[in-house]
């Protein structure tokens, strides 16, 4: 049997968590359920599923091409901006967005704060990585890979 079909879901964990009297017992019984894919596997396995390679993903992106690399083979940690990038290269929806954010250990998107809205919106609509900054600039809002705004 794969290690997917061995996986339960979510919220069978929480009720279980909210059920144990015992936190230490919970964790022991339950660690091969908390344990995430790690964010190279899940990009080069979402890569793999697209029928992409990761040259291109990359380039979508708009990311250096050796740190791009550097990402797929794990050798480096993305920033919540990167993982970013790397959704609008994958020409993400917002949920696979929030997977890749989950993967990499990152907040997830909130539409309650006016970036990440932004953010939203240009996934929901298949903006490219060029347009998601377009909108943000004129929203003067801070760029993604960067603190400031194109003048």
């Amino acid at each position: 049997m794969d290690e997917e079909a061995n996986k339960i879901g979510t919220s069978t964990l929480f009720k279980r968590l909210f059920k144990t009297s015992n936190l230490e017992q919970f964790m022991k019984k339950n660690t091969g359920q908390m344990q995430l894919q790690s964010f190279s596997e899940y990009i080069t396995k979402l890569c793999k599923n697209q029928g992409q390679v990761p040259e291109r993903i990359i380039k979508r992106a708009n990311i250096e091409r050796s740190f791009g690399h550097q990402l797929f083979k794990g050798t480096r940690k993305p920033s919540r901006d990167t993982v970013l990038q790397l959704a609008f290269g994958f020409d993400a929806d917002v949920d696979t967005a929030q997977e890749l954010l989950k993967h990499a250990g990152m907040s997830a998107l909130y539409p309650r704060i006016k970036r990440d809205a932004a953010v939203i919106y240009c996934l929901h609509n298949h903006f490219t990585i060029v347009e998601t900054q377009s909108v943000l600039n004129e929203l003067e809002l801070p760029l993604i890979g960067g603190s400031s705004r194109v003048k």
